[in-house]
């Protein structure tokens, strides 16, 4: 997936001034297209570049970004999280119910066991990686990133809405597994591989 660059940003007042515009947008996007529930306390959040550019532009609101040096690092820093050739890439997030009990809540998930989470598509089980495997990220605790790689077999399966197609944690803490995911969702995700297939035939052309 083509990277963010610094002219797909706004300017930091035009961006201030039309952000509750932009958020209601983002928010609608992500219960549509990106946002999966997985139980009470964990959401997976499918990231591609409509949603990082909203990630990007909150930081440059906040921190009142303007250098273009230092917006080009945060633009490399996000760019990293698109999806690549045959990967889907998300956040795992960590829902807590009460704010004050937020440290001891996020300790258990401070070491996510691998192979705990899977895309599961008919018969057929994808493991998710986790991509923040250092302890100074597991410290966090509070969100994960995670790639899912998928086979020729696993795009046919995710196109074919007659079959089954769900996200499944399991550990000996937690386990839960998503509704079965909706033709919206399933067709942006295989947008992104589209995508991702598309730019790197541009890559090699350029």
């Amino acid at each position: 997936m083509l990277p963010l660059t610094l002219d797909d940003l706004l300017p930091l007042e035009e961006y201030a001034g039309r952000r509750r515009e932009f958020f209601e947008s983002h928010c609608h996007y992500l219960d549509r297209y990106r946002r999966v529930r997985l139980g009470p306390r964990l959401t997976l959040i499918f990231e591609n570049r409509q949603t990082l550019w909203f990630r990007v532009q909150e930081i440059v609101r906040v921190a009142r970004l303007t250098d273009a040096h230092y917006l080009q690092q945060e633009l490399d820093l996000f760019n990293r999280l698109l999806p690549r050739k045959d990967r889907l890439q998300a956040a795992l997030v960590l829902e807590e119910e009460d704010d004050t009990r937020q440290t001891e809540g996020v300790h258990p998930w401070q070491n996510i066991p691998d192979h705990s989470l899977w895309l599961c598509l008919e018969e057929q089980r994808y493991p998710a990686t986790l991509l923040t495997s250092r302890p100074e990220d597991r410290a966090i605790g509070a969100a994960h990133w995670v790639e899912f790689s998928l086979d020729e077999t696993a795009r046919r399966l995710l196109a074919d809405n007659r079959q089954p197609a769900f996200f499944h944690f399991q550990s000996p803490e937690y386990d839960h597994q998503t509704p079965h995911l909706s033709d919206d969702i399933r067709q942006s995700l295989l947008d992104d591989l589209a995508l991702s297939d598309r730019d790197e035939v541009h890559a090699k052309a350029g």
